[in-house]
């Protein structure tokens, strides 16, 4: 039996209403940044943004399963000389909403061109903060394993005493590590920096995404048959992703312009 996929016209903070409490395993999304996309979402400024973020997750707490992950895509700004801070006012703001901040993975955009202003470089990456309600979540990493790369042909070489045992960290962090539990293996696990393309198949959405982005946090916090929502759908790749790994989603789009495109383009998906 196929999955079922849902996406509905108008304000996530009002939509999300009407969605059952504990109901979604996955929350993946990327609203707009602040200050961007002025043509197509008005833009948020910067002051504004905790303001209008926070209605909007309290009720994404709500419908999260409490084993659940939200995965929040967001970027900082640079004006007047320096970065700035809503992001990391946002992220503190969320803790207080009672959101635990988990872990935050940065998104490389392997294919982004150089650049620069007379004190920055060009950014090539991104993001991707995790939160969730409880400190138990559900979380899929063999669904993610990588090869395991030719840092091992001269790392497991020669190992320390150290090396093959479960030692704690110096750094007080509690992770330990065997490093001879890797020999002989051929996949191993990622680290928490996402190298990916930004080359995306739908150019007409302005901040669409590559695919596999929300195909690597779907393998990683989700089953087949579990819920995936998308507050601020877009081009609806969250979507369509979903719906071809057999997960049911459940999509928020503001503009009815892109709704009508992302609903079409699901039927379509569906029936092929």
């Amino acid at each position: 039996m196929k999955a079922g996929t849902n996406i509905f016209l108008g304000d996530s903070k009002e939509i999300l209403k009407s969605i059952d409490e504990n109901s979604v395993d996955l929350i993946f999304t990327s609203p707009p940044y602040a200050d961007r996309r002025k043509n197509t979402y008005g833009g948020i400024s910067p002051d504004k943004y905790v303001e209008w973020f926070l209605p909007i997750s309290k009720e994404l707490l709500r419908v999260l399963k409490p084993d659940g992950t939200f995965i929040l895509n967001i970027k900082e700004k640079a004006e007047n000389g320096e970065r700035n801070t809503y992001v990391l006012e946002l992220i503190l703001a969320l803790r207080k909403q009672g959101w635990l901040w988990t872990e935050e993975f940065i998104w490389h955009k392997k294919n982004c061109y150089p650049g620069k202003w007379s004190n920055r470089f060009r950014d090539a990456w991104e993001r991707l903060l995790q939160f969730n309600k409880s400190k138990k979540f559900n979380m899929y990493q063999d669904a993610v394993k990588i090869p395991i790369g030719d840092w091992a042909n001269g790392r497991l070489k020669n190992l320390s005493e150290t090396d093959k045992i479960r030692d704690n960290a110096k750094n007080g962090s509690g992770f330990g590590k065997n490093i001879s539990n890797w020999i002989g293996k051929e996949t191993v696990y990622p680290t928490n920096v996402v190298h990916l393309s930004t080359e995306c198949n739908n150019k007409n959405h302005s901040a669409a995404f590559p695919d596999a982005l929300p195909e690597w946090f779907i393998k990683l916090f989700t089953q087949e048959k579990d819920v995936v929502l998308d507050p601020f759908a877009g081009s609806g790749t969250t979507l369509k992703v979903a719906q071809k790994m057999n997960r049911n989603s459940i999509g928020i789009e503001i503009l009815p312009e892109y709704y009508n495109m992302v609903k079409t383009e699901l039927d379509k998906q569906k029936n092929e």
